[in-house]
C-alpha cells in the first residue's frame, strides 16, 4: 500500500508503518534537523515543504497514494503549551484539506489527546465526513501498545466509503492486558533502577523506576538540580542512585531501534526531535490493526466477528 507521511519529523510513524509492511514512498516535513535524521535512516526521499503554505495539491496527487499518515504539530493543543489554538492548529485543518483533495483510500492522523476538546478537530472531522470517510477514533496509551511509556495519543483513522467506527474493535482488542515497563522492554540495559525526568512542576514527582512505564518523553532533558526537593511519589530518596537518561536512552523509550542513526546535531535539537516523535511501536500497533482489518475484509470477516475473536 503506497503511503506518504506528512509532518513526518524524524520518522516514528514512517518506521512503524514500514515495519508493519506498508510501502512508505515519501516523507514531508519543514524542520531541517528532523529532515536530516529522516534522510539518513530511510531509503525513500523526504521533501522539505511548508505544508501550511501549500495550495497546489498536485505534488501529492502525482504520487498515486493509497494511504496518507501524519501527525500535524500539536504544541498548541498539548499540556506543555499554552492550551490554545493558534497557527499550528491550522495545520490539522491543512491535513484534512490535503486528504479531501487527494482522496487516499486510508488516512491516519495522530495528535495529543487534548485535541478531542478543540474546535479544530470538529472542523477537521466535518471536512473528512463531507468527503465520505468513515472515521474511527481512539486515544491510545502507548504502554499497552508495545511502548514502555505512558504516552497518551489520539488517533483518527479514515477509510473512504466505509462506515464509522469500523476500526475501533481492532484498536481495542489488540491492546496488552498490562502496561509495558522499561524493565520489560530493556531489561537492565540502562544500568540503573531509578532515573530523573525533569517535571513540568515540582509539585509532581521526578524520580521514576524502571519497573514501571516511563512518563511521556518530552523535548526537555535536564540534570537533577542541586536544590531538588524529594516528592512523596519518588521511587527512591537515595539521590546518588539516580541520574537523568541520556539522549540515546530516551530514543530507546520512544522504541527507536538501537541502530537508528541520530547523526551529529546540537543536543537541544536532538532532544526536541526525539521528544516530538511518534513512538515507533505505537505506530506499528496502529498499522497492524489496519492490516488485520484489511485481511478480515478480504476474508469477509465483519468487525463484530473480529471483536468476538479478541
Amino acid at each position: 500500500m503506497r503511503t506518504i507521511d506528512l509532518f513526518s519529523g524524524c520518522g516514528g510513524l514512517s518506521l512503524g508503518f514500514q515495519n508493519a509492511g506498508f510501502e512508505i514512498i515519501a516523507g514531508f516535513d519543514n524542520w531541517q534537523p528532523a529532515i536530516d535524521i529522516y534522510e539518513k535512516n530511510f531509503n525513500h526521499p523526504i521533501h522539505k515543504l511548508n505544508l501550511s503554505e501549500i495550495v497546489d495539491f498536485e505534488v501529492f496527487k502525482n504520487l498515486h497514494v493509497d494511504m496518507i499518515i501524519g501527525g500535524p504539530p500539536c504544541q498548541d493543543f498539548s499540556s506543555a503549551g499554552k492550551r490554545n489554538e493558534e497557527k499550528r492548529a491550522d495545520l490539522t485543518i491543512k491535513f484534512a484539506e490535503i486528504i479531501a483533495e487527494v482522496k487516499p483510500k486510508y488516512f491516519v492522523m495522530e495528535n495529543v489527546d487534548r485535541i478531542t476538546t478543540t474546535k479544530t478537530l470538529k472542523c477537521a472531522l466535518k471536512i473528512f465526513q463531507e468527503n465520505e470517510y468513515g472515521l474511527s477514533q481512539k486515544i491510545l496509551n502507548a504502554s499497552f501498545c508495545g511502548v514502555p511509556q505512558t504516552r497518551k495519543r489520539f488517533f483518527l483513522i479514515g477509510i473512504l466509503h466505509e462506515n464509522n467506527h469500523t476500526l475501533e474493535p481492532y484498536l481495542d482488542k489488540n491492546l496488552a492486558k498490562e502496561p509495558l515497563t522499561i524493565f520489560d522492554y530493556l531489561g537492565n540495559d540502562l544500568g540503573t533502577e531509578h532515573y530523573y525526568r525533569h517535571p513540568r512542576s515540582y509539585a509532581r514527582r521526578a524520580i521514576f523506576s524502571i519497573y514501571e512505564p516511563s512518563p511521556t518523553i518530552r523535548g526537555v532533558n535536564r540534570p537533577i538540580p542541586k536544590t531538588y526537593q524529594f516528592h512523596e511519589g519518588d521511587t527512591t530518596k537515595e539521590l546518588e542512585k539516580v541520574r537523568p537518561l541520556t539522549t540515546l536512552e530516551r530514543s530507546y523509550l520512544q522504541t527507536f531501534p538501537k541502530d537508528f542513526d541520530w547523526i551529529k546535531l546540537p543536543k537541544s535539537d536532538l532532544e526536541q526531535v526525539i521528544g516530538n516523535a511518534v513512538p515507533v511501536k505505537l505506530a506499528e500497533y496502529v498499522a497492524n490493526c489496519i492490516k488485520e482489518y484489511i485481511h478480515d475484509k478480504q476474508n469477509h470477516v465483519t468487525p463484530k466477528q473480529a471483536k468476538l475473536f479478541a
